[in-house]
């Protein structure tokens, strides 16, 4: 989609996440799509003479004219607005949009060197406070927030791990989970797989919060609210801890894929979908699909990793039969010259030596499940 912005016009823009990333220089628009990469929930929009060639598959929204003129549209959509522009000029172009402190969005600027991360506006009742210390992990740069008795160093539950690309399931509980979180009420984190280092300040957790490996340990500590991190399905006995809880995805599935040539991308997609089924694995925790290289053309497997937004990795016959393996294939070496293609491939990119599901083949597909570990 690409955005004409005229005077006096408020230009149609399609919003799909909480979040905008609006960039307008050639550096701002390369730091703008790496961010864009690690917050899932965000809209991204830069000046159309920066075009890629991807923008519609990433579903990057481009525009022509002043920005100034975006800003109109984006002030009233979205929660936050995260900008790669000078300060001043920020400023300057949000000055007559102000409202309310209590309905403004969190406003971040970001230098053009990605260097300093500011809370510009709404720090912390709109959010820009906790928005500022999560991008700002993402991009590893320093940030500024002024507000000092605002700063709450706790957790912010609705950016809770998206610089790691972790993804609420639903945000029905958010308000609810959030305030027993600031209101120091006992909170229960559960994490079973993921990133460990999400806890942001250099102060200790506050006491008022526990973390946990497993849910029926946290729900025998009763607590007020819960935020659970896990890639399982959650059995029935275990969704009693979402009565007051927010369930985060993080991405830790690897996928190997081998498959015959020309298999369409349904038959690859019903396969993932019913190994992911059969595992009580959710799809929304899907890292990577991986793959020998004489699969990187693969129409089928594109068209499945494009629909989902998945990286798609491929390995070399030596990296993949440097991988010690449980089910190597004479055939499959007979035509390709590896071993195998699903397993050792999943391996390789999830960095373990035992896969989850070593390897299944279902019709023209072959897939092999891993885990990536941050033990």
């Amino acid at each position: 989609m690409s955005i004409q912005l005229e005077e006096g016009i408020i230009p149609a823009i399609e919003q799909r996440g909480n979040y905008a990333i609006i960039a307008i220089t050639k550096h701002g628009v390369e730091l703008a799509r790496r961010l864009h990469e690690k917050f899932s929930h965000a809209d991204l929009y830069y000046m159309e003479k920066f075009a890629r060639g991807d923008e519609t598959t990433r579903r990057i929204q481009l525009f022509t004219g002043s920005v100034r003129l975006l800003f109109p549209a984006l002030f009233p959509s979205y929660k936050g607005l995260v900008v790669i522009i000078s300060l001043g000029a920020v400023v300057r172009m949000i000055a007559p949009l102000l409202q309310d402190k209590k309905t403004d969005p969190g406003v971040v600027v970001i230098d053009d060197r990605g260097e300093h991360v500011i809370s510009v506006l709404s720090g912390h009742l709109g959010g820009a406070n906790e928005l500022t210390l999560e991008v700002a992990a993402a991009i590893e740069a320093k940030p500024i927030i002024t507000t000092a008795s605002d700063v709450q160093k706790t957790i912010p539950v609705d950016l809770f791990g998206r610089r790691f690309g972790w993804q609420w399931e639903s945000a029905d509980k958010l308000t609810p989970v959030s305030a027993a979180v600031v209101n120091e009420e006992k909170v229960a984190v559960v994490q079973e797989s993921g990133e460990k280092n999400w806890w942001m300040h250099e102060t200790p957790m506050p006491a008022n919060i526990q973390v946990f490996d497993h849910i029926p340990d946290a729900l025998a500590a009763e607590p007020n609210a819960a935020l659970v991190v896990t890639h399982r399905l959650l059995s029935a006995d275990e969704e009693v801890i979402l009565q007051n809880g927010v369930l985060y995805r993080p991405k830790v599935i690897v996928l190997g894929i081998g498959c015959n040539r020309g298999t369409s991308a349904e038959e690859i997609e019903a396969v993932i979908q019913a190994t992911l089924n059969e595992l009580r694995f959710s799809i929304l925790s899907v890292k990577a699909v991986c793959t020998f290289e004489l699969k990187k053309d693969e129409p089928g497997l594109l068209a499945v990793t494009e629909k989902y937004g998945w990286p798609f990795v491929w390995y070399t016959a030596e990296q993949l039969n440097a991988v010690p393996i449980e089910a190597p294939s004479e055939t499959v070496y007979r035509y390709t010259g590896v071993w195998g293609v699903s397993e050792p491939a999943a391996k390789l990119y999830a960095g373990c030596d035992q896969l989850v599901l070593t390897k299944k083949k279902s019709g023209n597909v072959t897939i092999s499940v891993g885990i990536q570990s941050f033990e």
